[in-house]
């Protein structure tokens, strides 16, 4: 007999998690995962195979038979790896009983919302953002308020007093992303030293997305201004990082999170009902990657340095397009006259002229009317095919 759809008790999930906004960079894709007619642009990735010497190391583990439960917070050899990593890069001692090795700093963001967050609580955003950031708090029913950046004079802007103005008391906690997700704005330190002391003063927890913060434009710095580097004893900072862009490894589902030493012991449960562990042959080619990882830091950046300047040069010279500028991640964001509905056109994208870009509405309200196209590319051609594409399809659309 066929089966009745019981009216008393439907199938379905609980309603916190029905409003949770699907991605739209997925719908994108999945439109044009699999012709190899399409270049794809989409996804914030470089087409850069991760370094032969970190895939080396996690092959030996594995030949060694190094598959077993680990440690919930990350084997030692990795936490002191991070540890020493991120004193010399910030320039001031971060201790290993501080860190936390996770499996990808999408779990690590899930984590801290997990530890902070309760029903109703209020966090802040600087929006347009990786939607991850923002739907991860909607699943602990919490309320996301949005900042938006705005563009002045050609370039991504923060508006500081508005800002302020949004991190009210009561607010439990600000969530940024620096450099940002889709647009490349990169916070400086002045606005770090405002937002830290109106944070302390009101006990407002600040959450940051660090995965960026290796990719910026400026040679004369090794990183993006850090909320790290402000730390003191009793600050709410939770610093959320990946090893997946600056060292090529999407894949392998690694990162970290440094917190106070009074929430580790809290963390440590969290991971264990999250993930337990990470793999013992990941833990090692993580930690092979920050010793020895360096040259491939900075190819990278350098490569990304030359094929934004090389997109963002070509984009400007089609009819309306608008780039502004920004200072770091991998992405151009641009938008182009008359072209609104900015979900609509990357799947005509995809479809008329085989050119695979993200959606601004992907990142929020904010976005929409824009387009994310990550440049971490290797190939200069791949890129200038990707603009003529864009052209001849411009050349062809009637509004």
């Amino acid at each position: 007999m066929p089966m009745t759809q019981n009216p008393i008790h439907p199938v379905e999930a609980r309603a916190s998690i029905q409003a949770l906004a699907g991605s739209l960079i997925r719908e994108v894709a999945n439109s044009g995962m699999g012709r190899t007619d399409v270049l794809p642009f989409w996804f914030g990735e470089s087409d850069v195979a991760t370094a032969s010497f970190i895939r080396e190391e996690a092959a030996r583990a594995i030949s060694e038979g190094e598959t077993f439960y680990s440690q919930n917070l990350g084997r030692p050899y990795l936490r002191e790896s991070i540890a020493t990593y991120l004193s010399e890069l910030h320039r001031r001692p971060i201790g290993a009983e501080r860190i936390a090795a996770i499996s990808s700093g999408v779990t690590g963001l899930l984590i801290a919302s997990e530890l902070l967050l309760s029903a109703g609580d209020r966090v802040v955003t600087i929006t347009p953002l990786w939607p991850n950031v923002c739907e991860i708090p909607k699943i602990l029913s919490a309320k996301v308020a949005r900042v938006p950046l705005s563009v002045r004079d050609g370039r991504w802007t923060l508006d500081l007093d508005q800002l302020l103005n949004a991190l009210t008391p009561g607010t439990k906690a600000l969530l940024i992303n620096s450099p940002n997700n889709p647009t490349g704005w990169t916070i400086d330190e002045q606005s770090i030293a405002v937002i830290l002391q109106h944070c302390r003063k009101h006990g407002i927890w600040i959450v940051c997305d660090d995965v960026y913060e290796r990719l910026v434009y400026d040679p004369s710095r090794r990183s993006a201004p850090s909320f790290l580097k402000h730390y003191e004893d009793g600050d709410r900072i939770i610093s959320v990082n990946s090893f997946s862009k600056a060292w090529c490894m999407t894949g392998w589902r690694a990162g970290w999170m440094v917190a106070p030493h009074e929430l580790m012991a809290d963390i440590a449960k969290l991971i264990e009902y999250n993930f337990s562990c990470m793999f013992e042959p990941v833990q090692r080619a993580a930690s092979i990657a920050l010793q020895k990882g360096e040259p491939e830091v900075t190819r990278l950046r350098e490569m990304l340095s030359h094929t934004r300047t090389l997109l963002s040069h070509a984009l400007t010279t089609l009819p309306g397009v608008e780039v502004p500028d920004a200072g770091g991640a991998m992405y151009v964001f641009f938008r182009i006259a008359g072209h609104n509905d900015s979900l609509g056109l990357a799947k005509k994208l995809v479809s008329e002229a085989g050119l695979g870009l993200a959606p601004g509405s992907a990142f929020g309200p904010e976005g929409d009317g824009w387009l994310r196209w990550c440049h971490a590319v290797s190939s200069d051609a791949k890129l200038l095919d990707g603009v003529d594409r864009l052209r001849g399809f411009l050349a062809r659309c009637v509004l």
